[in-house]
């Protein structure tokens, strides 16, 4: 199983949101971190999130079973390992 690790910060909530649009996909909690995790590739749309690039950019708190192939404008793709 992958996860990916996004502080609970009001600025990443829609990180999470837009994670959480694709059934593959759980967002559930642990400690102040939202835990994003799927049995195969998490992908997330920038422009999907409305984040702005600085926010963008330094969202991921931490990778779990996995890693980041893509962290771009674009989008970010964590694949299972």
């Amino acid at each position: 199983m992958t996860a990916l690790y996004v502080l609970d910060v009001p600025e990443n909530t829609s990180v999470a949101k837009v994670a959480a649009e694709d059934p593959a996909v759980t967002v559930g909690k642990i400690g102040p971190y939202f835990e994003i995790r799927a049995d195969g590739p998490i992908v997330i749309d920038r422009r999907a999130t409305g984040c702005r690039h600085a926010v963008w950019y330094s969202c991921v708190a931490g990778v779990g079973g996995g890693r980041i192939v893509q962290h771009d404008k674009n989008a970010l793709q964590v694949d299972p390992v």
